[in-house]
């Protein structure tokens, strides 16, 4: 298990470093709110973070009295696939990825925090996460995932995604990137077709948040 960029946090710590230094904005989030409403009234859970070692999230997290285990999976994206198109549909690359970022025990966790990451991951690379996280997910749990919604453009931006309160993120731009695929509510539907129940939410800003139940 390459545990390069992974951190498991039951306590706040102050050790965790600053993101970078692109300016940040701050955004609601219905997603978000209905992610930690259905946490509320239940002890001790662990939650996974796709966004990587924030010391914002992991205060929040911990304060409501669970664990919060993080991967920087975009940096693992990069360094698994590399820029080679072809290498992000090998069977073999992808075995490799799920083994770096998703290598932990059927039905360890409660809740998963995706955030953009599945918009840069190919249809085979993002089918074969979701159907990992399935295994490593304990119902019921939820998966918070958002895809943008603008059909045409080319190049859309990622972020460090950082929790400020339970409807509210700030978000810090780490660079532009192609998608994969442009996922519309029916391509949405179909990646999360073993789940039990999926809900979207479309915003201003031509993002939708996706609410997934397992």
């Amino acid at each position: 298990m390459n545990s390069r960029f992974r951190t498991e946090t039951s306590a706040p710590s102050a050790s965790l470093g600053r993101t970078g230094a692109a300016a940040a904005q701050t955004r609601n989030s219905n997603g978000l709110d209905q992610f930690f409403s259905s946490l509320e009234g239940r002890d001790t859970l662990s939650i996974l973070d796709f966004a990587g070692a924030s010391q914002a999230n992991v205060s929040f997290i911990t304060n409501l009295g669970h664990r919060i285990y993080s991967e920087d999976v975009l940096s693992s994206i990069d360094e698994v696939f590399g820029s080679d198109p072809e290498a992000h549909s090998n069977p073999v690359r992808i075995e490799m990825f799920l083994n770096q970022v998703l290598d932990f025990t059927e039905e360890q966790f409660d809740g998963v925090l995706v955030w953009d990451v599945l918009q840069f991951l190919s249809p085979a690379a993002a089918q074969a996460t979701l159907d990992r996280l399935y295994r490593i997910l304990r119902p019921p749990s939820y998966v918070l995932a958002f895809f943008n919604a603008s059909e045409k453009i080319t190049s859309i931006p990622s972020y460090h995604y950082r929790i400020t309160d339970s409807k509210t993120l700030t978000l810090s731009q780490r660079g532009n990137r192609v998608p994969t695929q442009f996922f519309n509510n029916r391509s949405i539907e179909k990646l999360f077709q073993r789940y039990e129940s999926i809900k979207f939410f479309l915003t201003r800003d031509n993002l939708r948040e996706v609410i997934v139940k397992r």
